[in-house]
């Protein structure tokens, strides 16, 4: 049977070999991890682009339209000839921008997504880095994204953007409470932080976490959808409050690096929601004898996600600034605080103390 496991040794096999040839084997502990990253930027680059497509086809479909149908078969070179007008656009800058923040802002808000991507693990084996504290790691690596957003705002010198950073700051930061509160009860049960643990355990278990946990399931994408941005929780880019928010003076690549950036927080947080409540790579019950790869599994279980926070943008209207932290606040962060005392009782009553 194919795995991604089996695919990943021989490649690393091929390139081993390669390294010897050449007289280089000394160098592979910094090449692989370079030879890693570049696979990982060129899958999520097109991915990116497959799921720029997909949410215009979702809501055109939505809304009783054709979508993109011009450029390439089904409209898919659309998003191609999108990332190419980007690329050779105009950089305009303002004049009295802060230049170095100014810089930095677009690209430590795309690698700190990108980086997230590291830990996540495609199927058995098939994880860049599988560290044993992958969901601190990315709790951790993300929150990075405020700084970024806070420094293009500040730095663009335009009353918009700042406001569209403050505000992005404040939802950010108080959506990140829920959204770590959702994960504890998931913590509790495996008794890791380890992304590949998790899948491990639910694979022992013969149950997803969806099922126990559909409570913090829901908060957990919520909080996702609210952290990255997205409607309706758009606040911070409100284009009829703010022009567009933090990012209203970049242009050209800069913008790109924004935009690019938001897409892969979804794809990061659709495929911790994958690990952590959909089992992962694990195949569907009862459909494990039709030997399909595990990272099929996975793809698929991340598409049908990411069409759920697709679905939240283009079915609610935009919350205001106050409805938008009264409820982050007042109903997801204390709902995350009940659902963790109601499994630490459950689970001492079903398994006692110290069980695993």
């Amino acid at each position: 049977m194919l795995t991604g496991e089996n695919i990943v040794q021989l490649v690393s096999g091929l390139l081993h070999w390669a390294y010897a040839q050449a007289g280089i084997s000394s160098l592979a502990g910094v090449i692989d991890p370079i030879i890693s990253a570049v696979v990982m930027f060129g899958f999520i680059a097109v991915f990116v682009m497959f799921l720029v497509w997909m949410e215009r086809k979702v809501s055109a479909h939505m809304q009783s339209r054709i979508g993109p149908n011009r450029v390439g078969p089904l409209g898919l070179l659309q998003t191609v000839a999108d990332a190419i007008k980007l690329t050779i656009k105009e950089d305009v800058k303002p004049v009295n921008r802060d230049k170095v923040p100014y810089f930095i802002a677009p690209i430590v808000a795309f690698v700190a997504t990108f980086m997230g991507m590291v830990v996540i693990p495609f199927d058995k084996g098939v994880v860049v880095q599988d560290l044993n504290v992958g969901i601190l790691y990315i709790i951790a690596i993300t929150g990075f994204t405020v700084i970024a957003i806070l420094t293009a705002g500040w730095s663009s010198n335009n009353k918009y953007a700042l406001l569209g950073g403050f505000r992005s700051a404040a939802q950010i930061i108080s959506y990140e409470v829920s959204l770590v509160l959702s994960v504890v009860p998931i913590i509790m049960i495996t008794g890791t932080l380890s992304l590949s643990g998790i899948v491990e355990y639910q694979k022992q278990a013969g149950y997803w976490f969806i099922l126990p946990q559909i409570v913090a399931f829901l908060i957990f994408i919520t909080s996702a959808t609210a952290e990255a941005n997205r409607a309706p929780f758009d606040i911070p880019e409100a284009e009829s409050e703010l022009i567009g928010g933090f990012h209203t003076e970049y242009s050209g690549v800069k913008f790109a690096m924004f935009f690019l950036g938001e897409y892969i927080a979804v794809v990061v947080s659709s495929a911790v929601a994958v690990t952590l409540f959909l089992g992962g790579w694990l195949p569907l019950p009862y459909l494990d004898f039709l030997h399909i790869p595990g990272f099929v599994w996975f793809l698929a279980k991340l598409l049908l996600v990411i069409y759920l926070i697709m679905a939240f943008r283009w079915t609610f209207p935009r919350l205001r600034v106050d409805q938008l932290m009264d409820f982050g606040w007042k109903v997801l962060i204390p709902i995350s605080i009940i659902n963790i005392l109601a499994t630490a009782v459950v689970w001492f009553c079903l398994y006692g103390k110290g069980a695993q």
